[in-house]
């Protein structure tokens, strides 16, 4: 066994870890990937980088490429063709950071903009303060939701002299503010417009005084309750899924 390396103190810079790309087409006629062979693209790109971990059609017809090293990473970062297609490569915006969790009573003081600041040498890019509600007012509390500029969450950091471990961020269930269900958002609803409150067909939740229902459950409390048994079993499948995912990411370390 040997030392575990230590991440940089605040304030000393990382290399930046990306996974996930997205390569562009170079067109004058804004032509995409929707109509290259899939055989020919999965040549060119095993052809200059290696074997990648996967490679997607998307919808806007780009490709999104998730490589298997950081070898690959640098290499796929200076591909400016596929074949003989001009294409164009970027880090995937949002697939290639990280959320977690940290407590720290000696941060309960500080800002999150002089938080964000310091860890930044960490990977740290935005750092949001965990709150409560009691009595009706917002109270701080000493747990804090890191975002990461890596698609690997880190083990630890280090506030200061202090130690925080990280803990993997479980977000709760996505649910539509239009029909109420699960696994949506109202941007992308094809449902009904279903109120929060009583679960009954054509109005929205702000005036509403009938009885509580929930429309996922059918049980006597609001479609929004976290004691809804249905939330709960949402929850749990997303801490399941993300268990998988970090699981995954030791075991290609």
């Amino acid at each position: 066994m040997g030392l575990q390396k230590k991440p940089p103190f605040s304030g000393q810079s990382i290399v930046r870890n990306f996974d996930t790309f997205i390569i562009k087409r170079l067109s004058k006629n804004n032509e995409n990937f929707t109509n290259v062979s899939p055989f020919l693209v999965e040549k060119a790109i095993s052809g200059s980088v290696g074997i990648v971990t996967s490679t997607k059609l998307m919808r806007s017809g780009d490709l999104l490429v998730e490589v298997a090293s950081l070898k690959q990473a640098q290499q796929i970062l200076k591909l400016n063709s596929l074949s003989t297609i001009p294409i164009s490569v970027q880090p995937h915006v949002t697939l290639n950071g990280s959320k977690g969790v940290i407590t720290c009573g000696r941060l309960l003081n500080l800002s999150n903009e002089e938080i964000t600041q310091e860890l930044g040498g960490q990977g740290v890019k935005d750092v949001r303060r965990i709150n409560i509600r009691r009595d009706g007012e917002l109270m701080p509390t000493k747990h804090f939701i890191l975002t990461f500029n890596t698609p690997r969450l880190r083990e630890y950091i280090k506030a200061g002299y202090v130690r925080c471990s990280v803990r993997p961020y479980i977000p709760n269930p996505l649910r539509c503010f239009k029909c109420q269900r699960f696994g949506h958002s109202k941007t992308n609803c094809r449902g009904t417009l279903t109120c929060a409150r009583c679960a009954a067909a054509g109005h929205e939740s702000t005036d509403c005084t009938a009885v509580e229902k929930c429309v996922n459950c059918d049980g006597k409390h609001t479609s929004f309750s976290r004691s809804c048994p249905k939330w709960k079993v949402e929850k749990e499948l997303l801490l399941q899924s993300i268990s998988r995912i970090s699981h995954s990411l030791k075991l290609d370390d």
